[in-house]
């Protein structure tokens, strides 16, 4: 029977995607629930898994289309067995492979790879000139970067935005345009939650499998001031302002395709061990593009932390529909001043942006400094102080 590959439901606040690497040609045998294709939303890339075993007869949909839910972009047939396309499977997906990795012969004789000779032909490189470096001679892509290098080439290359960058810009601009964004800021001494990392961590691995970070506390701090003012996790609805009775704390985390923000449901409920395991968890599928897009959507307050990358300081940019967002930067020795004396000690400058149409000044230097109270002292977390 020949069914239809159709795209997935999209969720509501995602209209359209764009498929992006077919891994089955057509004509290839392929078993239920193994990828078919991969579509870039918004928000994530999703794995199309095939509903049935069967051949893929016919390829709809090419990769760079933007499709929309329910739209067609294959067909299945369920009846074909797989020692009828094996072979023929094979065949293509080998000459595909010998006919990307040749390499091509230019007009003067010289073997060069496709991706050396279109930056060769794109910057006007005669390949005659460029010693190759790969088997047999062969011109490289990084062979003719090297050679342009050092003369004075102002090297230009444009690659498409990918469709995720495009709508962390959109989504930027838009809290830009739509918040009155303000900032505060403070300075914690991280002395102490480095003393007590320092003392449990191995116990702490040992007992939960997974390694005692910064961020689990920072959230616990962050947690413990939003429940005082609770207006910090609320959200502007149109002409109201809506209390969440939830904490959904999204966590900022880097990825190949762009920044995303998974969320951690429920935060209040979770303990430090469970926070650094999702943590963990979204850093590693956030590398591969396997987050969910359920996990991506809504929050209601969000840590940054710029500091992995060595900032200093930084005003963070709020994450619609949310109202603030924490940003955590580097932690240099600096000296400051204890009981009349000048010490030395870790410091971290924070940085808590707000939005200044629901949450006012007080509230949000409040909020920062009880943030700070709870990092420099952390038995406060657990006399709920």
């Amino acid at each position: 029977m020949k069914i239809e590959i159709r795209v997935p439901q999209l969720p509501e606040s995602v209209s359209e995607a764009v498929l992006l690497n077919w891994h089955k040609q057509a004509g290839q045998f392929v078993k239920r629930e193994e990828c078919l294709i991969d579509l870039e939303t918004d928000k994530v890339v999703l794995e199309l898994p095939a509903p049935e075993d069967g051949a893929l007869v016919e390829i709809v949909g090419k990769p760079g289309d933007v499709v929309i839910s329910g739209q067609l972009i294959a067909y299945l047939d369920t009846e074909v067995k797989p020692e009828a396309v094996a072979p023929v499977a094979a065949a293509p997906a080998q000459a595909v492979v010998a006919a990307v990795g040749a390499p091509v012969a230019t007009s003067n004789g010289v073997k060069a790879m496709p991706a050396a000779a279109k930056v060769a032909a794109d910057n006007g490189v005669d390949l005659s000139n460029v010693a190759g470096s790969g088997r047999g001679g062969r011109v490289l892509k990084e062979d003719v970067l090297n050679s342009m290098a050092g003369k004075g080439s102002r090297i230009e290359e444009r690659v498409p935005m990918s469709r995720l960058r495009k709508r962390v810009a959109e989504r930027l601009l838009e809290s830009q345009q739509t918040n009155a964004i303000l900032t505060t800021f403070n300075e914690v001494n991280m002395k102490p939650v480095m003393d007590l990392r320092a003392k449990y961590k191995d116990q702490f691995e040992k007992k939960h499998g997974v390694k005692l970070g910064f961020m689990s506390l920072f959230v616990k701090a962050a947690l413990s001031a939003l429940k005082q003012y609770p207006v910090l996790n609320a959200s502007v609805d149109g002409d109201d302002i809506v209390y969440h009775g939830y904490f959904d704390i999204g966590i900022a985390v880097g990825s190949p395709r762009g920044l995303v923000v998974p969320i951690l449901r429920n935060a209040e409920n979770m303990s430090i061990a469970d926070i650094e395991k999702q943590i963990a968890d979204f850093g590693k599928r956030a590398k591969d593009g396997k987050l969910a897009l359920e996990e991506l959507i809504g929050g209601t307050f969000s840590v940054t932390n710029g500091g992995t990358f060595g900032s200093m300081m930084s005003t963070p940019i709020i994450n619609p529909p949310q109202s603030a967002i924490l940003g955590m930067h580097a932690t240099k020795d600096r000296a400051v001043v204890e009981n009349g004396q000048v010490v030395v000690r870790p410091m971290m400058y924070l940085a808590l942006s707000y939005d200044h149409r629901i949450i006012d000044g007080r509230e949000a230097v409040l909020a920062l400094v009880a943030i700070k109270d709870a990092l420099e002292d952390p038995a406060r977390l657990l006399l709920d102080l």
